[in-house]
Formats: structure tokens, C-alpha cells, sequence
């Protein structure tokens, strides 16, 4: 099986720690091909930087059309309805893996995400997919994305505080990490915290593998029917 992981933004360096994540999520017999486009902006924060990547990741996945499946390795799900219009294979956002995935572990669960600006993309999405009432609370540590990158003591120090929130605060009994950046914290804040802590990455992998094998499709009645053949300029 090959699934192709498409980071929508320009940092290679955060691709190659996605696509490090998903390896390690992967069954053996699973390969993993993990691309980011060459233009566009160099982290997603806000509607106005996923506007600008929806392009460059059309653009990856056309490049590589015969992957068992797909993973958009974008929190907020970016061009997740149109990567489904251009391909019959499974793709999978992994915020929206992370969410399915965590409702299924607890009662509710809490979302930390990187800026305050990202909270109200992730709110609608948890509306979209129907599980709001599951969410306790989206809580923002404040950290930008590329403060991700290597091992940034004062942002993990955030995040872990607003963990410590979410699940004194708010009755959280999970914990999705919402960025693809801190796809590497997951295991490490779980043992910490002794609760399920979710990273989008490693659950988007075990999903395409599972919708993948199973043969199943994705419709294209309706919604995500194949674009209508014109000439985009």
C-alpha cells in the first residue's frame, strides 16, 4: 500500500518530521511518501495562509495520482472537499482523523492548538464533522507554528500548560494536538498526563490503511464528484 502525505505548506523540514511520524504509525507492509509544494506560504495560520496552499496541494497530489491514499497533513484540514473531488482513493484530513478518533477514546476531548487564530477554523470544522458537543474546549498555546520546528523547550512548556488546562478546567478526558508540528509530542505528553493524547499524523495513517484495505472508495456522487473538465487559467 503507498500513501502519499502532502504537508500544504513550503517547510521541508516540517515535512520530513510529518512523514518521520507517519512512518512510525505505518504497518511494515505501508509506504509512505511525504511532499510538500514549492510555493505558497511557509506555515498555515489562519484562513488567508490556507487560501494561498490549497494549489500547491492540489498540485502534489496530481503528481503522484496512483497512491493507495491520501493525507493532507494540515490541522485545519485545508482543501480537504477539493483533494476528495480529484481522486476515488481515500483522503483523509487529520484533524478530522484526530477528532473521530479521539471520540471514540473519551467522552470529551480537549484540542490545544498553536495561535489564537486557528481556534475558530478548528470550532467550525468540529461543527462540520458533528462533534462539537464532544469538544470541551479549543485552547491556543500561543506558540506559531514555525516555533515548532527542533526542540523549542518554551513552546512545549505552553502546550503542556494549556493540557494541564484542558483537562483541570474544562473536563477534558483526552487530547488532540492541533498541528501536524507536534506530531513528535504525542506519546511523550501521554505517558506525562496518563490520558490519550491524540496527534493528527499517526491517526490520518491508520485510518487510510484501514479505508484502503477494506477497497473502499471515495463517492463521487454529488459532493465530490470529478471537477468539471474547463481550463483554469
Amino acid at each position: 500500500m503507498r500513501i502519499l502525505i502532502v504537508n500544504p505548506n513550503t517547510t521541508a523540514s516540517m515535512t520530513k518530521k510529518v512523514g518521520e511520524a507517519a512512518r512510525a504509525a505505518a504497518s511494515a507492509t505501508t509506504e509512505i511518501l511525504a511532499a510538500n509544494p514549492v510555493a505558497g506560504p511557509e506555515s498555515i495560520e489562519g484562513y488567508y495562509d490556507e487560501a494561498f496552499s490549497v494549489p500547491g496541494l492540489i498540485g502534489e497530489m496530481q503528481l503522484r495520482p496512483d497512491m493507495d491514499a491520501y493525507i493532507i497533513a494540515c490541522f485545519d484540514d485545508t482543501g480537504l472537499e477539493a483533494a476528495r473531488c480529484m481522486t476515488d482513493a481515500p483522503v483523509i484530513g487529520i484533524g478530522e482523523a484526530a477528532f473521530h478518533m479521539a471520540s471514540m477514546l473519551a467522552h470529551r476531548f480537549g484540542v490545544v492548538t498553536t495561535l489564537q487564530r486557528s481556534i475558530p477554523a478548528i470550532e467550525n470544522n468540529l461543527v462540520k464533522y458533528g462533534l462539537a458537543s464532544r469538544c470541551s474546549k479549543v485552547r491556543a498555546a500561543d506558540v506559531a507554528v514555525l516555533d515548532l520546528e527542533g526542540r523549542n523547550e518554551v513552546a512545549l512548556g505552553k502546550i503542556t500548560d494549556r493540557i494541564v488546562e484542558s483537562l483541570e478546567q474544562d473536563g477534558a478526558e483526552a487530547i488532540v494536538l492541533g498541528c501536524a508540528g507536534m506530531a513528535d509530542l504525542a506519546r511523550s505528553l501521554s505517558d506525562k498526563f496518563n490520558v490519550p493524547v491524540l496527534d493528527g499524523v499517526a491517526c490520518a495513517v491508520k485510518l487510510a490503511e484501514a479505508l484502503a484495505g477494506m477497497g473502499l472508495k471515495t463517492s463521487k456522487q454529488r459532493a465530490y464528484a470529478a471537477p468539471i473538465s474547463k481550463r483554469y487559467s
